[in-house]
């Protein structure tokens, strides 16, 4: 009975290997083996056959990309793959009894992992990696690659501008872990893995060693173990050489030629003073533009724009300059109205428009009498006063409660039709600093293109060998 029993066990096991395709032979033997290993796990204990040694984690890391280097924050953004790498002796078992199955990819909340984090980071979750799977093995070893964008501080220094090199710590530890309970060892003597590296425009990598620290805190009498990589970058001066350092090369050498120039010789002089008109422009263009950019951004809140610059820069000057703005013609004539018209407002103000006496009506409706058969109600609409007959109409008199809801629903009117016209009175005012800051900014051109012209014909002028006969 037995021996017939074995009999059909082998023959449904044949039946099965003969079923399946090749390679893949985890079906249920996957799912036992998880729940053999994962049911009497405990994610809290730290998997050490003896607890009074450490437990070993290598650790490492792929250097992707340099994202951002932030020099007035002094922060570097990088995109980096961590590696660490342990052996968890509960996660054990024998491949030959599940089937062949020789590892497996469990999510990290249900393992024990240990708690590596950046000492030096500015992220505001503090960590940027994101949560993947764990790699298994059934001799009990696991591989956790977490990638992330990791924000760290670095002390940069651009004192050797723009031919400078930073080097930049991302400092990694246990957090809770000293020494004796969790030793961290580097994967790779030679620091981080740069076989990926995606080449930054701004910056060129020098290298990433890495370093294993024990350091003894004053907190602590325990060591505490750190891994310590070093990106250490060079600015790439190419750009910073073709517009910045060229041009000044060019403008100090034209100077000091110069000198080179015989001492009785009127173009040394003349020399000069072309190079005096254009420090003089250059100079000056800088504080316009200053300036331009100071009427630009200006608000309501913050500047009142006085009278004169009103009729200057928003009148007079733009007709002299050709320039118009949308939905207002800026000529003569309409200068002068304009002008005439404020003197007008000035003398009386009325109103515009019927949103404007909901202001007033509030007042006349605090004058209305409530005082018995004999009490009138005068009213105002439109600035025409009507008193109403003390005979059947008086009984069309709102009563107190009414009175007050009215009283509340005119509050309301006057209150959004204050912060209409208050938004359209700032609206009107950053225009008007706008369209200032524009027609600086024109006159600014002409004047300077025709300063350019004269400084140039001068210096022709004053030296008739210069131009080419």
């Amino acid at each position: 009975m037995v021996r017939s029993e074995q009999a059909l066990a082998l023959l449904a096991t044949a039946f099965l290997l003969f079923i399946m395709p090749p390679g893949s032979q985890q079906g249920q033997h996957e799912k036992r083996l998880l729940n053999n290993l994962l049911g009497p796990y405990n994610v809290l204990e730290r998997p050490v056959a003896n607890e009074s040694e450490p437990l070993e984690v290598k650790f490492g890391l792929t250097l992707q990309q340099i994202i951002d280097v932030d020099e007035k924050n002094q922060l570097l953004i990088t995109n980096i793959w961590l590696s660490l790498e342990w052996n968890d002796y509960n996660l054990k078992w024998n491949e030959s009894e599940y089937g062949g199955v020789k590892d497996l990819r469990i999510t990290p909340n249900k393992l024990w992992k240990p708690d590596v984090l950046m000492y030096n980071s500015a992220d505001e979750g503090f960590d940027g990696t994101f949560q993947t799977n764990v790699v298994v093995k059934h001799n009990g070893s696991c591989l956790y690659v977490p990638p992330g964008i990791f924000k760290s501080t670095c002390k940069i220094d651009i004192t050797w501008f723009p031919f400078d090199d930073q080097h930049c710590d991302m400092k990694f530890g246990s957090w809770t872990y000293d020494g004796n309970q969790l030793d961290l060892v580097l994967n790779s003597e030679k620091g981080g893995d740069l076989s990926d590296f995606i080449t930054n425009g701004e910056w060129y990598l020098i290298g990433m060693p890495g370093k294993k620290n024990t350091i003894v805190y004053q907190c602590c009498p325990e060591p505490y173990v750190d891994v310590t990589f070093t990106i250490k970058i060079r600015r790439r001066t190419l750009y910073y050489f073709f517009n910045l350092i060229v041009p000044c090369v060019l403008i100090s050498s034209m100077a000091l030629l110069g000198f080179t120039l015989p001492p009785d010789s009127g173009e040394k002089l003349t020399l000069g003073t072309y190079f005096n008109c254009i420090m003089f422009m250059v100079a000056s263009s800088v504080v316009l533009t200053v300036v331009v950019l100071n009427y630009h951004h200006r608000t309501a809140d913050i500047h009142e724009m006085p009278q004169w610059i009103k009729t200057v820069f928003l009148q007079w000057l733009p007709w002299m300059l050709g320039m118009s703005r949308p939905g207002k013609k800026i000529t003569r004539k309409t200068i002068l109205m304009n002008s005439r018209m404020k003197e007008l407002e000035l003398k009386e103000r009325s109103s515009k428009s019927l949103l404007a006496n909901v202001l007033d009506i509030d007042d006349d409706f605090r004058n209305v009498s409530t005082g018995g058969n004999n009490a009138s109600m005068t009213t105002s609409l439109g600035g025409t006063f009507m008193r109403h007959p003390t005979t059947i109409e008086e009984a069309a008199v709102p009563s107190s409660g009414t009175q007050r809801d009215l009283q509340n629903i005119l509050r309301e009117l006057q209150f959004i039709t204050n912060r209409m016209k208050k938004a359209d009175e700032e609206a009107e005012v950053i225009s008007d600093w706008k369209f200032a800051a524009m027609v600086v900014d024109r006159f600014c051109l002409i004047i300077f293109t025709m300063f350019t012209i004269i400084a140039t014909v001068a210096v022709l002028l004053s030296a008739p060998h210069i131009i080419v006969q």
